[in-house]
């Protein structure tokens, strides 16, 4: 059976640890806390020894399988964790992991995590895992599911705080957990017992929202360029210049440039994703947007940066801001494209 994060840590209290645990999703403060939950049941199970096996397209599994059949050198038992960004493990990967789950030695603890997670990622080996320990899976969570998260996690610190006050909190941190979570913290250090309204919540919670520069980019990519103006405004009021901004803008759509170019001469994709060191979690917001633009109209957006650039150092002509705007919404929407014409 499949158990959320926040079920799992309720169940490690009441059980000793199963021989293999799989903890996969992209929402990486779940999947974090639901890895440190099976640790700290390790520690205090007293596994001392812990190694770690960072999986990658060259990752030589056969290492894996000999330290899992190997004996202990310094405890009773040890806690082997295999981190999979990818979530799939090839052939390979797939067969050590089904064979360890088929006879699992009664020293080891196997905890595989991974950064992506899909219906389309499971197998065999993930059923094998689950039926000797649990796949735990955090899926997103959702715009209307945020609230209740919110107010969950702050009751689970001991804080109260009112409808209104949770929903200024929500819309802050734009579905941002890890930013929720550590407004929630400094609300415990600032705690005063009372009910927290929304009066309150504003004056003490800062707008993550607005500081999120790297997820500037992400709305673009994915098509969302109203929420991407959003967030570029909420940059601009925060006083942040435009040319803090244009590195990181510059570098993403140079690099969906050179991926134009392989998709458009039928090149291979995933060996540029690989040489671009583009992380698996983005890949597909990459593929999204090189849906929405041939080649040229990338290049004509690399070209147009360096505009903004000029604009930005009294240079050239226009506001900076307006034109960074147009070139995000272009990048969002095929149909905005003709504002970066020229």
């Amino acid at each position: 059976m499949e158990l959320t994060p926040e079920r799992l840590v309720a169940q490690l209290d009441n059980e000793t640890l199963r021989p293999a645990y799989l903890i996969a999703g992209a929402e990486p403060l779940r999947v974090l806390e639901a890895a440190d939950a099976v640790r700290l049941r390790a520690r205090a199970q007293g596994i001392g020894e812990r190694e770690i096996f960072d999986v990658d397209a060259r990752f030589n599994w056969s290492l894996l399988e000999a330290s899992l059949r190997a004996p202990s050198l310094f405890s009773a038992q040890r806690l082997l964790e295999v981190r999979l960004p990818s979530g799939k493990p090839g052939t390979d990967g797939a067969k050590v992991l089904g064979g360890f789950c088929a006879d699992p030695p009664p020293d080891v603890v196997l905890l595989v995590t991974c950064d992506e997670w899909s219906r389309q990622h499971g197998g065999k080996w993930s059923e094998a895992i689950a039926r000797v320990g649990h796949v735990v899976v955090a899926w997103p969570v959702k715009a209307h599911e945020l609230p209740e998260w919110i107010e969950r996690r702050m009751r689970a610190r001991g804080l109260r705080a009112n409808r209104d006050a949770v929903q200024v909190l929500a819309e802050r941190v734009e579905g941002n957990l890890l930013a929720a979570a550590q407004e929630i913290d400094k609300l415990a250090l600032l705690d005063e017992g009372a009910t927290i309204d929304a009066a309150r919540m504003e004056s003490l919670v800062a707008d993550a929202a607005r500081f999120d520069v790297f997820r500037l980019l992400d709305a673009a990519m994915n098509g969302q360029g109203a929420h991407a103006a959003r967030m570029l405004a909420g940059l601009r009021a925060e006083g942040i210049a435009v040319p803090a901004l244009l590195g990181m803008v510059a570098m993403e759509l140079q690099r969906a440039a050179a991926l134009a170019q392989v998709q458009a001469r039928g090149g291979n994709l995933a060996a540029e994703f690989k040489a671009q060191r583009i992380w698996d979690s983005k890949q597909a917001a990459y593929k999204r947007a090189l849906a929405r633009h041939d080649a040229a109209r990338w290049d004509e957006f690399v070209a147009r940066i360096g505009r903004v650039d000029r604009a930005a150092k009294g240079r050239g002509d226009g506001d900076p801001w307006q034109q960074l705007e147009r070139v995000l919404l272009a990048v969002a929407d095929a149909k905005a494209a003709r504002l970066v014409a020229g």
